[in-house]
């Protein structure tokens, strides 16, 4: 009882914060992770909705919705800088600044003397695309709410979710600078459809980029696929070389991961000690 309540006074407000946005195994934080990644799909998806033909209904209802869902992501930005350790490390953080980039077309709907209508067009709409890049946040570690994957398998995860990505955010920004002037791009699947065979060298040629940022939105993609892909790849072949390494660290030189017979650091040729079995 003294225990709990000497724990209990140690924890603050801000670790309780930090440890559920954090946590991926206790029901409150496997919630907090499913919700995050079922708004973060809304998000995505309603980015792409509001490029096809709706009824004014239609249209008021879906920018409620991502009016709502800016003020929720808002709410965890702010709720991840009170509960960081270094405030001004989060801040400045690669993640916090996507979460931030994401919702800021939306807000500046809500906070600023402008109309829906304005944010989807030029730079506005631009910077909308970049809410795909919040699935990145759930790929920190191996830990998710369903489970503990592989290096391995998170690292096909991020290799899948680098090549969607690169696909989602080159098409969005595609279809922001082409669909006003270019008649053979009237949707996001337009703009989708033109990216995926253009990255993929196949070049059918019926729709073709009219604008000087639409031509450099392609060539920025082509380039991005060509460098980040591979980059991903190679950390996947990699792993895979290493399947049959043993996590043992050599004391003399620290190298780690060695051949599951050897007795001797491959580096240094200290000692490791390691066990195998002569039967296998």
């Amino acid at each position: 009882m003294d225990g709990h309540a000497r724990r209990s006074r140690r924890e603050t407000p801000r670790d309780v914060v930090r440890f559920y946005l954090l946590d991926h195994r206790t029901p409150v934080g496997k919630a907090i992770d499913i919700a995050l990644l079922a708004l973060n799909l809304l998000f995505v998806g309603l980015f792409v909705a509001e490029t096809y033909p709706l009824s004014a209904a239609v249209q008021s209802a879906l920018w409620s919705v991502e009016a709502a869902v800016s003020v929720v992501f808002l709410a965890e930005y702010l709720l991840r800088l009170y509960g960081a350790r270094d405030r001004t490390a989060e801040l400045f953080n690669v993640y916090s600044f996507v979460d931030l980039l994401a919702i800021l077309p939306t807000l500046a709907v809500l906070v600023l003397p402008v109309s829906s209508v304005a944010a989807n067009i030029g730079f506005l709409r631009a910077i909308r695309v970049v809410r795909v890049l919040r699935f990145y946040r759930f790929t920190r570690d191996e830990e998710f709410f369903f489970g503990t994957v592989s290096v391995g398998t998170l690292r096909v995860m991020k290799l899948l979710l680098t090549v969607l990505t690169i696909f989602f955010v080159a098409a969005g920004m595609f279809y922001s600078f082409e669909h006003r002037v270019n008649p053979a791009v009237g949707t996001f699947g337009d703009a989708f459809y033109f990216v995926v065979v253009a990255l993929s060298t196949v070049g059918f040629g019926d729709i073709v980029p009219v604008t000087e940022a639409g031509r450099w939105v392609t060539v920025a993609a082509i380039l991005a696929g060509v460098i980040l892909i591979p980059w991903q790849a190679s950390k996947i072949v990699k792993e895979w070389g290493h399947r049959d390494k043993v996590n043992v660290t050599c004391q003399n030189c620290g190298l780690a991961y060695h051949d599951a017979d050897a007795s001797h650091c491959k580096s240094c040729g200290h000692v490791i000690y390691q066990e195998y079995d002569s039967r296998e």
